[in-house]
């Protein structure tokens, strides 16, 4: 047995072997080690190997799934060895032959197909990124449910693809590791890589290998596909076969995705947006959990596709808009719409797990169940269901076409199963009583036969007058009769021992035996019938999984936008209009999240206007601390995602030219793994904004220039508003806390400043939360230090020091403060300094306002707003 088992693990080095020995899967070496550790189980040892005792550990078989998934998350790859083989076969070939086992599946991150090791709401992809011809490509499936689809990408839109889909599995030729202009990238998604030699990359290959997939002579019947999209394909079903050891899943035709159907959010614009994770991890208070009103697993999988991929074609998200729209209107049939959709299992990842021959009863009585929910469902969205106003809007009434006909498979999944089956058809009580007349004779002779068995058990203890006699049954003795080993001189000669422990003894009789016989026979031809039954039945839904998958894309469908429509009513959301101009026009918006986070409080929240229309294509917002400048970029963006994902908005309207490009700097955070101080990471992000923002992209940028010195800071504020204005051309918000900034209005014809309104009173400020036209002169920040709770003393310090600096020219401020401050004790004052000439007049004398630099300018406006020394003309 060590033998195969050492064969077989040096066919897999880099996967934990899952060996199957009866009821547990067992792991030898380090393998043992490694999962006894990551599982937190026992380590024991078991025979020798080379003289060394053999480190050992096992899971049951019968809870396994949970121990993979632990194992996966933890960055583990499993191959499954099964047994083959029946033990009784083995023995006919020999007192020492070993029963024949082989790997059946290799699991990996990217390739799960159970609910135990899958998140219900969201979808888990395996990627592939391929090269041919210069170009790349990426391709993409999701195993349980069969997405599959391709897109041609370039090195500046990769990063953004694979946000998107968050791969858990990328699949990457080894020669591509090696490109220096994605060395970064692929440092960004370490954890999820698998390198894989250049041949499964060949795409002559992937064209002959999907070609026959589907069953077709030629791939020009699913579109034009380039060289470099074949070669990711291909790699993908590759990828399938070898790790499903060739039982491929359902996969739907693949299709090819343009790469600017959707818009573009690169990994840190969602990250800083929260869209379906907050910074810190976890779902509560994204984006996506505020605004997810579905009530079944496929619908909250696409609605985190469509939050993730808003498109940027005008009708189609006018088309998913209407659908909503209509949903808000029929309340009668929305309601019926969620309450039948209630009813709806994962028909998805149901179907896939059938195709996989990985699938059980309750998969089968998935399909049932959701299938029968149809007809229903298309009544609740009738017209006369919905009142009589209106049919269906087009894309919801396409949706209902999609659902299909299968009442005739309806019909059959009931009259065949029971109504709970079992996890499993090795438990038996699969088939329904009537569906099979052999069967139920079979089930009635086994059921009998055990009632017989309670019969005799009281008949022997009648017999014997021993009222502690029990009938027993367990793997190895089969049924035997036990009793007290003080009671045992009670029994004849008819009771054959069979086992003594230490309380009790064990016997068989020969009734008993052939009774075994009987209800052992009678069991195993039920179990063989129902395994035919079983099997007839899952293939008859795999015939039929095209129909089906349809239909359960449809319901997804129409549980998104029963649940856009749930949270509109809800929260007051209104029908944004989206077009192809360049508008950007909100009407009292509000922060989706933050508005949800604060329902039934004492504060209501205040909603705002933004209109970046073609004479302020660029605002910049000034305001205090804790005014709520971040949270009002925050809020544009996310209304943009809503509106064009196919959602109602927060707000009282919304018009919105299509946003290609959707980019924020927001909040403050260093890469200390990857050598990035927090000023770096921000200087990158930027960088990325001004060599990508176009015309239709919408910017956001919250204090940049804020984590390194004064001058530097403003100076790159500065020069990034001018590129943006004169280069970049797109529409965004810049808040900042460099007042001086505002001095661009009047150079810059497309900027308009605003700031957030305060109110000082009685000494404290009241923050309105309200964006009005115009300019900050303080921010205010000791007055949030103070609400932070900082000592007195130090806020007495800081207004002190704050005086000083705002008096003074900033170059002689900290001498000012050693000298007029009590602060430095131990430091001596330093001596007086000789007469100077005055540096602003001399440069001021000295210069042609014609050469003015930027940089002169700014040092000139800093200079100017310290004033001059004793001097006191408005010149």
């Amino acid at each position: 047995m060590m033998a195969q088992y050492l064969e077989i693990k040096g066919a897999h080095p880099d996967h934990l072997l899952f060996y199957r020995m009866g009821d547990f899967y067992e792991l030898f070496f380090e393998d043992a080690r490694q999962a006894s550790e990551a599982l937190d189980i026992a380590l024991t040892k078991r025979g020798l190997h080379q003289g060394q005792e053999i480190p050992m550990c096992g899971v049951p078989v019968a809870s396994a799934e949970g121990y993979l998934q632990r194992l996966i998350r933890k960055g583990f790859r499993v191959a499954v060895c099964e047994q083959v083989e029946d033990p009784a076969e083995a023995r006919k070939r020999g007192a020492k032959a070993v029963v024949r086992r082989e790997v059946i599946r290799l699991v990996t991150p990217g390739t799960l197909s159970e609910d135990a090791l899958l998140d219900a709401c969201a979808a888990n992809y395996l990627a592939a990124l391929a090269q041919a011809e210069g170009a790349l490509a990426l391709a993409w499936a999701e195993m349980s449910t069969g997405e599959f689809a391709v897109m041609g990408v370039s090195e500046a839109s990769l990063p953004a693809a694979l946000a998107r889909l968050e791969p858990g599995e990328l699949l990457v030729p080894e020669p591509l590791l090696e490109a220096p202009a994605l060395f970064e990238l692929f440092a960004e998604w370490k954890e999820a890589l698998t390198p894989q030699p250049r041949s499964l990359f060949d795409s002559m290959a992937a064209g002959r290998s999907l070609a026959a997939f589907y069953g077709i002579a030629s791939l020009d019947g699913l579109g034009s596909f380039s060289r470099a999209e074949l070669a990711a394909a291909g790699a993908v079903l590759g990828y399938l076969k070898l790790t499903q050891k060739g039982q491929l899943p359902r996969l739907a035709r693949l299709r090819s995705t343009e790469t600017g159907a959707a818009m573009a959010i690169d990994a840190a614009t969602r990250r800083n947006l929260e869209l379906t994770a907050t910074l810190d991890g976890g779902a509560a208070g994204s984006l996506l959990s505020v605004i997810d009103r579905t009530v079944t697993g496929a619908g909250a999988r696409l609605l985190r596709v469509r939050l993730t991929a808003p498109l940027t074609e005008p009708a189609a998200i006018v088309e998913r808009l209407e659908s909503v729209g209509f949903l808000v209107e029929v309340e009668g049939a929305r309601s019926a719409l969620r309450e039948r959709l209630r009813r709806c299992p994962d028909v998805e990842r149901s179907l896939s797990r059938l195709s996989l021959e990985r699938g059980g009863p309750r998969d089968l009585a998935a399909v049932r169940d959701a299938l029968g929910q149809i007809p229903a469902i298309r009544d609740a969205l009738g017209t006369e269901a919905a009142g009589g106003l209106r049919p269906p809007p087009p894309a919801l009434a396409a949706d209902l076409k999609a659902l299909g006909h299968h009442q005739s498979l309806v019909d059959r999944l009931t009259s065949a199963l029971v109504e709970s089956p079992p996890p499993s058809i090795r438990d038996g009580g699969v088939i329904a009583r009537g569906y099979d007349e052999a069967l139920d004779e079979v089930v009635e002779l086994r059921d009998h036969s055990r009632r017989l068995i309670g019969e005799l058990e009281a008949r022997y203890r009648s017999e014997t007058g021993v009222n502690a006699l029990k009938v027993r049954h367990n793997n190895v003795l089969g049924y035997y009769v036990e009793v007290p080993p003080q009671r045992a001189d009670a029994l004849t000669e008819a009771f054959i021992h069979r086992q003594t422990l230490a309380s009790a003894m064990r016997y068989t009789t020969v009734e008993l035996g052939e009774l075994e016989a009987r209800i052992t026979g009678a069991a195993d031809k039920a179990l063989a019938l129902e395994q035919a039954h079983f099997d007839d039945l899952r293939a008859d839904v795999v015939s039929r999984g095209e129909d089906i998958a349809r239909a359960a894309g449809a319901l997804a469908a129409l549980d998104v936008a029963q649940g856009l429509a749930q949270l509109a009513v809800e929260r007051r959301y209104t029908r944004p209009t989206v077009d192809d101009t360049t508008a950007f026009e909100i009407k009292g918006g509000r922060h989706p999240v933050v508005e949800a986070m604060g329902a039934g409080g004492d504060t209501p929240f205040v909603p705002n206007d933004c209109d970046l229309g073609e004479d302020a294509r660029i605002w910049l917002v000034t305001g205090p601390n804790m005014a709520g400048k971040s949270t009002f970029l925050r809020q544009n963006a996310l209304i943009a995602v809503l509106a064009q994902m196919g959602s109602f908005v927060p707000a009282t309207s919304a018009r919105i030219g299509v946003v290609d490009r959707l980019f924020s700097r927001v909040g403050a955070a260093d890469d200390l793994a990857r050598g990035r101080s927090t000023f770096m990471v921000e200087m990158v992000e930027t960088a990325a904004i001004l060599n990508q923002a176009g015309d239709r992209a919408l910017v956001i940028l919250d204090e940049i220039g804020r984590g390194t010195a004064t001058y530097d800071g403003l100076s790159i504020a500065w020069a990034a508003i001018e590129h943006l204005h004169d280069s970049n051309l797109c529409r965004a918000l810049f808040a900042t806390h460099y007042h001086e900034l505002t001095a661009l209005a009047q150079k810059l014809d497309r900027l308009a400043c605003h700031t957030m309104r305060i109110k000082e009173w009685q000494g404290s400020v009241v923050f309105l939360h309200e964006v009005a036209p115009g300019a900050a002169d303080r921010s205010y920040g000791i007055h949030v230090a103070r609400l932070a709770g900082l000592p007195e003393a130090v806020l007495a310090r800081a207004e002190a020091v704050l005086a000083v600096l705002e008096q003074g020219e900033k170059a002689t401020a900290a001498a000012r403060l050693a000298n007029d401050l009590p602060l430095f004790q131990a430091r001596p004052a330093p001596a007086p300094a000789e007469p100077a000439p005055d540096p602003l007049r001399t440069r001021l004398a000295a210069i042609n306002p014609d050469d003015l630099t930027p940089r002169d300018a700014l040092e000139l406006i800093y200079a100017l707003r310290a004033g001059l020394d004793g001097d006191e003309s408005p010149d």
